[in-house]
């Protein structure tokens, strides 16, 4: 599996155990729903300020969003 399927998997993961919708998710992030679905779908990736701060909302880190560390 390619990395950034990986990041989509674990993104999604992350959110849904938080109890977040995409929606809710984007607006935390100022973007929009649809790139909140992209990032999940493997389609595009976060930038790497939003890649910190995604790792910071869910405690966990850079290398575990990005499926280098379990």
């Amino acid at each position: 599996m390619n990395d950034i399927l990986k990041f989509g998997e674990r993104l999604k993961e992350l959110r849904l155990e938080k109890g977040l919708k995409q929606s809710q998710l984007a607006e935390k992030f100022h973007v929009k729903t649809s790139t909140v679905s992209r990032w999940e779908a493997g389609i595009m990736e976060p930038d790497f300020l939003t890649l910190i701060n995604l790792s910071k909302f869910f405690k966990v880190t850079t290398d575990y969003l990005l499926g280098q560390e379990d």
